[in-house]
């Protein structure tokens, strides 16, 4: 059923899709931060752990925010990992060595890689496809990924 909200389809098609690439990169993004939950090892295992889990859990939220978010503007999200990779702005690296400092480097980068793309299309959202909603959504999302890449670049320091 074609939903009407006060926004053109094809606004709601191109957000959707947009959002979309955004989901790609959170479940790129979790599946990192799960492997570096599951392999990091050090003389700070335990502490780094139980951080990674944190973070972890927290994309997983992220995940179905997102793709409830285009579901709520009468879409369906990309749902398999062969979707995201096709669409994802990051990279799956395959470490040689499983240590902390390495784990949090490599998400640090890939949580600013996310934060730039959703701060470019923050006005666009609102502007160009009229959706203050997704436009304020993403604002939040932008604000939570500041928080988890402070949190990473802390133990850089």
């Amino acid at each position: 059923m074609q939903i009407n909200i006060g926004i053109r389809q094809e606004y709601l098609t191109a957000v959707s899709h947009s959002l979309g690439r955004i989901l790609a990169d959170e479940f790129v993004l979790y599946t990192k931060t799960r492997k570096a939950h599951w392999c990091v090892t050090g003389p700070d295992f335990h502490s780094k752990h139980l951080f990674f889990e944190s973070q972890y859990q927290q994309l997983e939220g992220i995940i179905d925010d997102v793709a409830e978010r285009i579901r709520a503007l009468g879409h369906f999200p990309p749902a398999t990992l062969k979707e995201y990779l096709a669409i994802t702005h990051l990279t799956e690296i395959s470490r040689e060595k499983n240590d902390a400092t390495g784990y949090i480097k490599e998400l640090l980068i890939d949580h600013e890689s996310i934060l730039i793309h959703l701060r470019e299309n923050i006005d666009k959202y609102a502007t160009a496809f009229h959706d203050a909603g997704s436009s304020d959504y993403i604002t939040g999302l932008m604000e939570t990924h500041e928080k988890m890449a402070w949190r990473l670049r802390a133990h850089l320091e």
